[in-house]
């Protein structure tokens, strides 16, 4: 393996005269792959629809909007939500084109920390690919323990509700079988990660019509069998401002209720890291990054319509003496079928759909950390690098799928000692990850604003522009989102995002200036 020192004119198929040499696909998207200093190890066997199905499945509305519903409902209510929605997509898609510009000229594996690194320029490249990659795979590991602890929650609730709810000594799981379902999950997901990645594009393509519709079902079914339903005014036009946390701010409360819309549209980047296995890579990467996010914002918006016409009572939802202890869709579900038929078995069964969601979300997030790790790896940044990008005989970096499991099953134990550090654990995932989306974006719009040249999709003179709003709006959620969530603020209510993000930060720079700027300089070549 030798290193390859700047990598820069003819590595990404631009011309002599700088311009875009577009390369015939199939087998010359290992040739384009060559050109960027790797060699073809994964299978390349994902179309434009399986690229963006793994894409989709990990935004998951029916997983982002049900497991972050009841703070929605807490923070402004239906009026957060319905208008929140719109304004979080919008700036949302913003990103992700802006992120789909540069995958386009980039289409590795790596994504950000690659896109990074050259962006950066040669003095900078290497802290900047440094940073932004342990941002993006911190971030993706912290997705997938978010994601796997919800489904694992969600069936402590199914367990309650399946066995008389807690108003009916239902059975209430306790943290340590929580963990052990967790646990489980995980190694289901392992395995699954396992299997070629034909596969895994079956199985993906099955994921993503099923939240799909499952997402146009429950919005249809649940407000349908209410007995009694809200009215358009108050869907529309109610703010809830009885948190219970201390905070009459209107300003303030529907800030934090955005939270529900920024957890939810994230995790779109898998797109650019499956892009070493994706068939017309440097189209087929950004399409699935911009499609992902329309296609969840339509679909999410109709979500949050449906299922909040059937909210009547936002205090009883939220209150934790209900049947679901606390778990405000789940309530919703059970009351709706129970209201209707006396018995809430059918809300149970649509909880399970959303169970089945859930699943394919946290599957197809380990794929997605999987790849970021083998190619992190393979690029000397992690340690026992050598072993983590290794790949098996179907051609899946086998090493690296079941040390994400295995992570992600580390950062949800902080649960048991204190949810308060799990929770601090989960926001890099929403706030961590989103740095690292605009890291790369920040490089395009300033050190590489001459010198990028966009591949097949581009922004056009618009991209700059894009680009700037995107850091912008990130720069924002950043702050907000780092806001305390509750008044007075004490150990058990400050908000430990600024903690758990400036630790990642303090960490990632103090072993960058200790100890990887001396050996690390950014993506290597593997090819002799």
């Amino acid at each position: 393996m030798t290193k390859s020192p700047k990598m820069e004119i003819m590595e990404d198929g631009r011309g002599e005269g700088g311009s875009y040499q577009p390369l015939p696909h199939t087998g010359e998207d290992d040739s384009r792959l060559n050109q960027l200093g790797y060699k073809q190890e994964l299978r390349r066997g994902l179309s434009a629809i399986s690229n963006f199905s793994v894409t989709f499945s990990i935004v998951s509305v029916l997983t982002g909007l049900n497991t972050t519903y009841s703070m929605g409902l807490t923070y402004g209510g239906p009026l957060t939500m319905v208008y929140g929605w719109p304004v979080v997509g919008v700036m949302t898609l913003i990103v992700g084109s802006s992120m789909a510009e540069i995958c386009s000229a980039y289409p590795t594996s790596g994504g950000l920390y690659f896109w990074s690194a050259k962006l950066a320029g040669e003095r900078w490249g290497p802290f900047a690919s440094w940073l932004t990659g342990w941002f993006n795979i911190v971030g993706q590991w912290a997705v997938t323990a978010s994601v796997d602890y919800s489904l694992a929650q969600m069936i402590q609730v199914i367990i309650l509700l399946s066995t008389g709810g807690k108003n009916g000594g239902g059975y209430e799981a306790s943290k340590y079988l929580v963990i052990a379902f967790h646990g489980g999950i995980l190694l289901l997901h392992a395995f699954i990660n396992s299997l070629s990645i034909s596969w895994l594009s079956f199985i993906g393509q099955i994921a993503a019509a099923w939240n799909i519709v499952g997402v146009f079902v429950l919005m249809i079914l649940i407000p349908s069998v209410a007995t009694e339903r809200a009215s358009a005014k108050f869907v529309f036009t109610h703010f809830n401002t009885d948190n219970g946390e201390g905070i009459g701010s209107t300003i303030y409360i529907f800030v934090l209720g955005l939270l529900m819309s920024q957890y939810t549209l994230t995790g779109y980047d898998a797109s650019a890291h499956m892009t070493e296995e994706t068939k017309n890579a440097d189209t087929n990467g950004p399409k699935g990054i911009i499609s992902s996010i329309g296609i969840s914002i339509i679909v999410g918006f109709g979500y949050i319509l449906g299922i909040t016409f059937a909210v009547t009572n936002i205090p009883s939802l939220l209150d934790e003496n209900n049947d679901a202890g606390g778990y405000a869709i789940a309530e919703i579900y059970y009351q709706a079928f129970k209201s209707r038929y006396g018995s809430g078995v059918g809300g149970i069964v649509c909880l399970g759909v959303v169970a089945v969601a859930i699943f394919f979300c946290g599957m197809s997030s380990v794929t997605s950390n999987s790849r970021m790790a083998y190619a992190f790896s393979r690029d000397g940044a992690m340690p026992f690098s050598s072993l983590w990008h290794k790949v098996n005989k179907q051609e899946v970096p086998i090493n690296a799928v079941w040390l994400s499991a295995f992570i992600s099953f580390c950062m949800a134990l902080t649960s048991l000692g204190s949810i308060v550090a799990f929770n601090a654990m989960v926001s890099i995932a929403t706030i961590g990850l989103y740095i690292a989306y605009a890291l790369p974006i920040f490089f395009r719009v300033t050190l590489a604003r001459k010198s990028f040249v966009p591949g097949p999709f581009n922004l056009g003179r618009y991209g700059v522009v894009v680009g700037w709003i995107a850091v912008i709006w990130v720069a924002i959620i950043s702050v907000l989102f780092s806001l305390p969530v509750a008044y007075p603020v004490t150990i058990e209510t400050l908000n430990y995002t600024p903690v758990a993000v400036g630790g990642l930060f303090i960490i990632t720079v103090s072993t960058w200036v200790l100890r990887a700027r001396y050996w690390f300089e950014g993506p290597i070549t593997n090819i002799e």
